[in-house]
């Protein structure tokens, strides 16, 4: 490891003291490090539309389990108000089915005297 480390600092060195060589390497890495960061931009760009993507997909299902829900009590709120009005139906039509026996007794006992 020490051999490697070392030949690479001697050819390190040695293009160092070549014009070209060092141009070449710091556009090398110029180029290096403005991919890096473009790649870390995109990156970035990325999750965020992922993000808004997810966040969509939350919203809709939020409003889709809020609407169940809503149906949900309101069927139950109309099965409660059936109720009440088929009791109160059905009572109207005892009271009126007695009413009307009533008349017609009572306009049966006319008609005979």
């Amino acid at each position: 490891m020490n051999r490697l480390l070392g030949q690479l600092r001697v050819f390190g060195a040695a293009a160092a003291k070549q014009a070209k060589v060092r141009k070449g390497l710091v556009a090398i890495l110029a180029a290096f490090l403005v991919l890096q960061v473009y790649f870390v931009r995109e990156l970035l760009a990325a999750e965020l539309l992922f993000g808004l993507l997810f966040a969509a997909m939350l919203a809709i299902g939020g409003i889709v389990y809020a609407l169940g829900t809503v149906s949900e009590r309101a069927i139950d709120v109309g099965e409660a108000g059936v109720r009440v009005i088929a009791n109160s139906t059905r009572r109207g039509y005892v009271l009126a089915e007695a009413i009307t026996k009533k008349s017609a007794r009572f306009l049966h006992s006319e008609s005979a005297r």
